[in-house]
């Protein structure tokens, strides 16, 4: 029996969510073609018949403007030391930039086993794929390089077998039927996240918040599950842009994101959102703790 710990690591918007997503079976981290979706850092544990795996979700390693950013980095780099493997995920259909050479660098020092996962391949020409893969080797920092695509499930199994290879023998570190040690409260603010990004643009996604007031639990069968929430913007400016025109906007968030609630539950759901400003927000220490950005 195997068990450990593989953390993702990389830029916003390599992959890492949807490769956390499709390893567990559940969708676990919200996905947005928006960069720095991922705020917090996500655990997922899936089971094999010889080993279980502890997967965490990182947020993308970017130059942090706000205390929240800085945190979410800081969480990102944390696991790097916590882990039995490190997984450096990188979008290859996009050209390197110094960014990506950044969070190369990182890895120079790091005690676990590192792999390279190139992402995205499916986006990929595979004459472009093969050079790609031989300058990294020549780099000589990664223990495997693999070019899957997370979207598509192209290679990943080839990921799962190299990762289990790697992991230390011990007894399971969770339960059977543990998945994840987020709450449910986190889920319901992500999922109403995650339409708020679908539908919003410019700077919205990485200025606005989503905070559980109440979360009343269904009692009967036929009872609704209660959820009441604010969308939290950054300036005055962008409130009407997320109420939208009579109400337009915020009723259609609320409808895509009460579908989706209702799947993730299992239960009818009543949502209501209300949006506030509050200037600054990233930098408010109260908030960042509700949402769970931490220190």
């Amino acid at each position: 029996m195997k068990s450990g710990y593989v953390s993702f690591i990389g830029r916003p918007n390599a992959g890492k969510s949807t490769l956390l997503n499709r390893l567990v079976g559940s969708k676990l981290a919200i996905v947005s073609d928006k960069p720095q979706t991922t705020r917090t850092r996500i655990l997922g544990v899936r089971n094999y018949p010889d080993a279980q795996v502890v997967f965490l979700d990182t947020p993308g390693i970017h130059r942090p403007l706000h205390r929240m950013n800085v945190r979410m980095v800081d969480a990102a780099v944390q696991t790097i030391k916590e882990v039995d493997v490190v997984g450096l995920v990188v979008d290859a259909s996009e050209p390197p930039g110094k960014g990506e050479r950044f969070v190369v660098d990182l890895m120079k020092d790091v005690a676990a086993p590192v792999f390279l996962i190139l992402n995205k391949v499916d986006l990929v020409r595979k004459p472009r794929l093969l050079p790609m893969i031989d300058r990294y080797q020549q780099e000589g920092r990664f223990e495997e390089i693999i070019p899957l695509s997370a979207a598509t499930g192209e290679n990943v199994d080839r990921l799962e077998r190299t990762i289990i290879e790697r992991l230390p023998e011990g007894e399971r570190l969770y339960p059977d039927d543990y998945l994840t040690d987020q709450p449910e409260r986190f889920f319901a603010a992500e999922i109403v996240r995650e339409k708020l990004l679908q539908f919003t643009h410019a700077e919205i996604p990485f200025s606005s918040a989503v905070v559980i007031d109440r979360f009343e639990e269904p009692e009967g069968d036929k009872a609704l599950l209660r959820l009441y929430c604010t969308i939290v913007v950054d300036r005055e400016s962008q409130k009407p842009i997320v109420v939208g025109r009579g109400g337009e906007m915020v009723k259609k968030i609320g409808t895509a994101a009460r579908e989706e609630l209702e799947r993730f539950f299992a239960t009818r759901v009543y949502l209501d959102l209300h949006v506030r400003v509050k200037s600054e927000w990233r930098e408010d220490e109260r908030l960042l703790r509700e949402l769970g950005i931490r220190d």
